[in-house]
């Protein structure tokens, strides 16, 4: 009988092991396939702006601050993990990209993971792509340089902070030149590091050691207007303001690898359209503005 009891007691502990274990799978599963509730694809009004604290404009999370500090790489979001040069790329989609259902939508090497690439494709017809796959996870395989997509089969490409990772930017630009209807659009981001358009002077990588071939400069709007896009640098006004007043005191200082006094200095205000008012800057951290702008390239229609 103590053997019997012995045996019993281990067997309810083992069970009870086993259901706590699968219980924290399941939960862990649940929340990696939980979809990402995205705000809705319309402009920001001035009354969707919290008055204070951070607010992230894809999820319409809303807290005392982002985890990290000011800087294009941080100020994560702890719902949606976003962080500020996301939130201005997709603040700049709300903006500027009239919704449509039947929306056809490239994004190159999407750095956030599947809740939002499956919210992206509940709303749209939505494509990921990626070259390497070694830092993003996507859809399909594409090669920029040789996309396997039909002429004018696109209504918008977003692609961020890839095209300075790519040796031939021209091949880059006609590819998605081609596969744009008439009429598309494509926001592209990459760091605005300087004025002038130009190889690192050493050799440099990102985070997922991905080589870098072009630190670009407020030149490449002239480089995407010879590729024959109607193109439209996209900042905040902060920045603006301060290209009009040669303003290069930033409070959160000057990063190394930006060259903002001289982008500062030489940027023309006239190239400038201001798509962030101070408001949605500070509650979505868009910190040191500098930091934060966007290429809209349209194809023209005719």
């Amino acid at each position: 009988m103590p053997d019997a009891a012995v045996a019993r007691r281990r067997t309810v502990h083992y069970l009870r092991r086993a259901r706590a274990i699968l219980r924290s799978k399941l939960r862990g599963r649940v929340r990696w396939e939980r979809p990402l509730r995205l705000r809705p694809w319309q402009p920001v009004s001035s009354g969707d702006v919290p008055e204070r604290g951070a607010w992230c404009v894809l999820c319409d999370w809303r807290g005392e601050r982002f985890e990290g500090g000011f800087h294009s790489e941080s100020a994560a979001c702890p719902r949606c993990q976003s962080v500020a040069r996301d939130r201005f790329l997709y603040f700049c989609m709300f903006q500027r990209v009239p919704y449509r259902r039947d929306l056809r939508m490239l994004e190159t090497s999407p750095r956030l993971g599947r809740g939002y690439r499956s919210a992206m494709a509940r709303r749209v017809h939505y494509l990921a792509s990626d070259y390497d796959e070694r830092a993003h996870k996507a859809d399909i395989k594409l090669d920029l340089t040789r996309m396997a997509l039909p002429d004018a089969s696109l209504d918008l490409v977003l692609t961020a902070h890839v095209l300075e990772h790519v040796p031939d930017t021209g091949a880059v630009l006609s590819e998605l030149y081609r596969v744009l209807r008439p009429g598309g659009r494509m926001l592209i981001q990459v760091p605005l590091t300087q004025p002038v358009t130009a190889p690192p002077p050493e050799p440099e990588f990102h985070g997922d050691k991905t080589p870098v071939f072009w630190r670009f400069g407020l030149d490449f709007t002239q480089r995407l207007c010879k590729e024959g896009f109607a193109t439209t640098l996209l900042v905040t006004q902060d920045f603006r303001r301060r290209v009009v007043e040669r303003d290069t005191t930033w409070p959160e200082g000057i990063s190394g690898e930006f060259d903002a006094v001289a982008m500062v200095n030489s940027a023309d205000p006239a190239d400038l359209t201001v798509v962030a008012d101070d408001a949605v800057a500070a509650r979505g951290w868009l910190r040191p503005s500098y930091m934060h702008s966007v290429w809209e390239c349209v194809k023209p229609s005719g």
